[in-house]
């Protein structure tokens, strides 16, 4: 039997749709976002995709994105674990900001170098590389244990968390997993083998 991973991004958030910076700042969902949750559970249960347990970060919009597929799926009282771990990059000194303000204040070439390489963070903030420093501990000690022991399991977390874990699971550079773009509520499925790695990756787009 191939082992199940199912990674999720959080729906949209409401900081999502005003364009700013979220990092650790604790946002809820937009009516788009719950619906992306919705949507994105249905694409699961379409695959028949039972789950025996699941993880999270410590911020709301992940929760609620999890909590939405779940009882969609008819599958609430399986175990979950949080851990900020899983949490967004913190964005530093560009958190709360829009992205057009912090451009005309940086450069629009600083900003992009900030979101878009993997070992420069922002000012106060953390870079790709140092989110992946604390995320894949936990992911290889926690979550990847459970996926190789047979168990279905479902990870509802953020665009750079989840980076992180598709750059290990797929093997990517640094400079490959930048480019790597993973859509608001959109499961992707993975099959791994016995070392973690990719068999095979189904992303679910309604």
């Amino acid at each position: 039997m191939a082992n199940h991973l199912v990674l999720v991004r959080h729906g949209e958030s409401e900081w999502n749709k005003l364009n700013l910076f979220t990092g650790w700042r604790d946002i809820g969902l937009t009516e788009n976002g719950i619906a992306e949750a919705r949507a994105g559970a249905r694409a699961l249960a379409a695959e028949g995709l039972k789950f025996d347990l699941a993880f999270t970060s410590a911020l709301t919009r992940a929760q609620a994105t999890l909590e939405i597929m779940l009882e969609e799926l008819g599958q609430t009282g399986i175990p979950v674990e949080k851990d900020q771990a899983l949490n967004e990059r913190d964005y530093g000194d560009l958190t709360g900001l829009n992205k057009d303000d912090a451009r005309a204040r940086w450069g629009a070439e600083q900003v992009q170098i900030w979101r878009r390489s993997f070992d420069v963070p922002p000012p106060g903030g953390e870079s790709l590389k140092d989110t992946a420093a604390r995320t894949l501990p936990y992911y290889r000690a926690k979550i990847l244990p459970e996926v190789l022991a047979g168990k279905s399991v479902l990870v509802s977390a953020h665009g750079n968390s989840l980076r992180s874990i598709v750059m290990e699971i797929e093997g990517l550079s640094g400079d490959e997993i930048v480019k790597r773009e993973l859509a608001t509520g959109v499961p992707i499925v993975y099959e791994l083998d016995a070392e973690g790695r990719q068999i095979s990756r189904r992303d679910l787009a309604a």
